[in-house]
């Protein structure tokens, strides 16, 4: 069992995925920052113009995608790196996000 664990402790992919989950989980506060930045701008808007702002809308949305890929990488979910390691606008169905990449 100790030479199971220390096996692991060695592997070198390992290691890079925790460097860049600890990067992806700092991209990911300043993204969650930037969600409620367009909620209030959202908000702003239809009390200001009674209308939801297309900008904005498509901003948020663009935005909600990324924040979905990182938390994907984040649980294990999908070995894809996120952004800027793959495309932004990657529209792929749960499924082919999933672990089969």
């Amino acid at each position: 069992m100790q030479e199971q664990i220390n096996e692991n402790l060695k592997k070198i992919e390992t290691w890079k995925r925790i460097i860049f989950m600890l990067i992806y989980a700092l991209i990911d506060s300043m993204v969650k920052l930037i969600l409620w930045l367009v909620v209030f701008l959202q908000t702003g808007s239809v009390l200001l113009t009674g209308n939801t702002n297309p900008h904005i809308l498509e901003f948020g949305r663009s935005l909600s995608t990324y924040h979905y890929h990182i938390v994907l990488f984040l649980t294990f979910s999908t070995e894809r790196l996120p952004f800027p390691f793959s495309d932004w606008n990657i529209v792929k169905t749960d499924s082919e996000l999933l672990k089969n990449d």
